[in-house]
């Protein structure tokens, strides 16, 4: 099955793709799979993974919303995921490796969304942005210490997917773009229902470019990035399409992202700074395999390596269960 996987991708990828037999390896060598690609077996990798797992429980915009159809940090990821195979299929680029990176790129992040990854990065003298913290959980923190050890490609890809990184591969291009297209798009639909926005609001230029529907301005994006890339050895929008994704980013930042934010910040900067400095005094508390990362990293690193693996529900019941009095206790 693999050599039919590589004649098929010899015979119908772009010339720009990355095609699964040119990879360029692990960081420690193993024996090849019969079955799957490299590619195939990294995305297998990451969905079984732990960090995968705890997706479902981690913040997206809104923190424990009254609802069961906003977005978790698992659904976009798996949008992302979607937006990037639709984007590798019409661009003729390696769909696996696309996958793989979209399924991937957010491994790292924090408990309740970007202000838990803003009080880490305050609080650590390491620093901390989850992009960087998505590749060390691949590279050390899976599999109890010993990472999944993932294929090049699949780790600068997850580790540039932000808006300011330079993938090595469309593919990783193609996922940057598909992140942006999928929280935008569906945090505007999670701000109308929560009821931060109304869709008259949303800033016209943008949705006559787009569409007002969020179906419409996905398909929009994509066929836009067909046009422009097809066939080159580039992936982009057009200079009108990626304008007006801009002014759409800028406008839920400044309506949405930073209201919700401080709905949160405050809560999440005490929880995230007690624990923070809780561990940080008492190393001997911390879990098994965080204890034996001291031996070779600094205490900043493993005590953010702990708390950003924590979901939402349990970085508040830790907080409870070291600070909140239990009924009863005198």
């Amino acid at each position: 099955m693999k050599e039919k996987t590589y004649e098929r991708e010899n015979a119908y990828l772009s010339p720009y793709a990355k095609k699964s037999a040119e990879t360029a390896g692990r960081l420690k060598e193993e024996e090849a799979c019969a079955m799957r690609t490299d590619f195939q077996r990294d995305r297998d990798r990451i969905i079984y993974s732990k960090a995968f797992l705890r997706l479902k429980n981690k913040t997206q915009v809104f923190f424990a919303p009254d609802g069961d159809h906003y977005m978790s940090r698992l659904t976009h990821t798996l949008d992302v995921s979607q937006i990037a195979r639709s984007l590798a299929r019409c661009l003729s680029l390696n769909e696996d490796l696309a996958e793989a990176i979209a399924l991937g790129h957010d491994l790292g992040h924090t408990p309740f969304g970007h202000v838990g990854e803003r009080v880490l990065n305050s609080l650590s003298a390491c620093g901390f942005r989850h992009s960087e913290q998505s590749l060390r959980v691949v590279d050390k923190l899976e599999k109890d210490g010993r990472g999944l050890n993932l294929t090049i490609e699949v780790r600068d890809g997850i580790l540039n997917h932000t808006k300011d990184g330079a993938p090595m591969t469309l593919e990783g291009v193609a996922v940057s773009l598909a992140d942006r297209i999928a929280y935008i798009n569906h945090d505007i639909e999670d701000a109308i229902r929560a009821g931060y926005l109304k869709s008259e609001e949303l800033p016209a230029g943008a949705i006559r470019v787009f569409g007002r529907d969020t179906s419409e301005r996905i398909n929009t994006a994509i066929l836009d990035i067909y046009r422009e890339s097809l066939g080159q050895p580039y992936v982009r929008m057009s200079e009108e399409k990626a304008a007006a994704l801009d002014e759409l980013r800028s406008f839920m930042f400044e309506r949405v992202y930073e209201r919700a934010n401080k709905l949160i910040q405050e809560s999440a900067e005490r929880m995230l700074g007690e624990l923070y400095g809780y561990f940080y005094g008492r190393p001997e508390e911390l879990p098994a395999l965080y204890r034996d990362l001291l031996k070779e990293d600094k205490f900043d690193r493993v005590v953010c390596d702990y708390l950003s693996s924590m979901t939402d529900r349990y970085a508040v019941s830790v907080f409870k269960r070291l600070y909140v009095p239990k009924e009863g206790s005198v």
